[in-house]
């Protein structure tokens, strides 16, 4: 995030709105992968599954969606699922008119369809997509988004990896090296993220990595940014996963996104993990990125944490106001 984008959003807070907004813009998905928390039993919360919820298609979805983004008028907005790909008619139309009023967005996909051509003319739209990582665990884990599909689905575009990384990775030494080897060698990538795996409160996923792996992970993750220029990620960022935030309440991506599920009404909260996600081991980039930006220092020691707070107080009294 530039400096622009940071006095932009505490422009943002300070005027009472919302910095980011997150949309399950449905509940449909191809996939089954193990660990994918949109559809776990708490995600939701009250014991209401992703599945049960209702879903929105052609012009009532395009039209809602745009609603929303009128009332929130948010900097950045993450178009996720599900898959948001089962819904690419009608984020042919979403994309450009929200791309039209200079807000950012981000589409989350696992490449299981193929993007849309017109997608790689829209300014401001980072296309990213779930690659979990090499084919023999990947193939097996994300099927029917194999790497096949993905590399033909991806051709003629420029696109952000985004990797979960999970205890099966850090088994074999090397593994992520031979990951970033074969996805920065290609054309159509612009940048690879890296995120690690986060569980839930109490969670026994054989998904979950060591803390001892979770470290090697960290420190590889620093050597390699060296050696990859397509690995965006800072330093401050990876170092960020060695000390997450202590709580929801605490972390600056919770606090400053909204994150709606299908039926574009209900908020999953926390967090976009939904449910009670153990932020001892939160490995979110997202979360992690905010926190580089909220501990970095301006000259004379401020921390821009400090900043926030104060405008995000102000910023809520704003937004009383208003709607009194």
């Amino acid at each position: 995030m530039t400096t622009t984008e940071i006095l932009k959003g505490w422009k943002a807070i300070l005027q009472g709105r919302l910095p980011f907004l997150s949309i399950e813009i449905t509940k449909e998905c191809p996939l089954q992968c193990p660990g994918c928390y949109a559809y776990t039993d708490n995600h939701l919360g009250e014991g209401v599954l992703l599945t049960q919820v209702s879903d929105y298609k052609g012009k009532e979805l395009i039209d809602r969606v745009l609603r929303l983004v009128d009332h929130y008028r948010p900097l950045h907005l993450s178009i996720v699922g599900g898959e948001p790909l089962v819904r690419y008619r009608e984020l042919n139309e979403i994309l450009p008119r929200v791309s039209a009023q200079g807000i950012r967005m981000q589409v989350v996909t696992s490449g299981v369809r193929a993007i849309p051509a017109q997608w790689a003319q829209i300014d401001g739209l980072t296309i990213a997509v779930s690659v979990d990582g090499l084919p023999p665990e990947h193939d097996v884990r994300r099927k029917p988004a194999t790497y096949e599909r993905i590399i033909r689905n991806i051709d003629g575009h420029s696109i952000t990896i985004h990797c979960t990384v999970t205890r099966q990775m850090t088994q074999r030494p090397g593994y992520l090296r031979e990951f970033l080897d074969f996805w920065t060698s290609r054309k159509e990538v612009e940048k690879v993220w890296v995120s690690l795996f986060t569980p839930q409160i109490g969670e026994t996923s054989v998904e979950i990595l060591p803390k001892e792996a979770r470290s090697r992970v960290i420190a590889d993750l620093l050597e390699m940014r060296r050696s990859y220029p397509k690995l965006a990620m800072p330093a401050g960022v990876i170092r960020a996963y060695l000390e997450p935030p202590a709580d929801p309440q605490h972390c600056f991506f919770a606090r400053t996104t909204r994150t709606l599920t299908a039926d574009l009404k209900t908020r999953v909260t926390p967090c976009q993990f939904g449910g009670f996600p153990d932020c001892s081991q939160c490995g979110c980039i997202a979360s992690a990125g905010m926190a580089a930006i909220a501990r970095h220092r301006l000259p004379g020691g401020i921390r821009l944490d400090w900043i926030y707070e104060a405008s995000a107080r102000i910023g809520a009294f704003i937004a009383a106001q208003r709607e009194t």
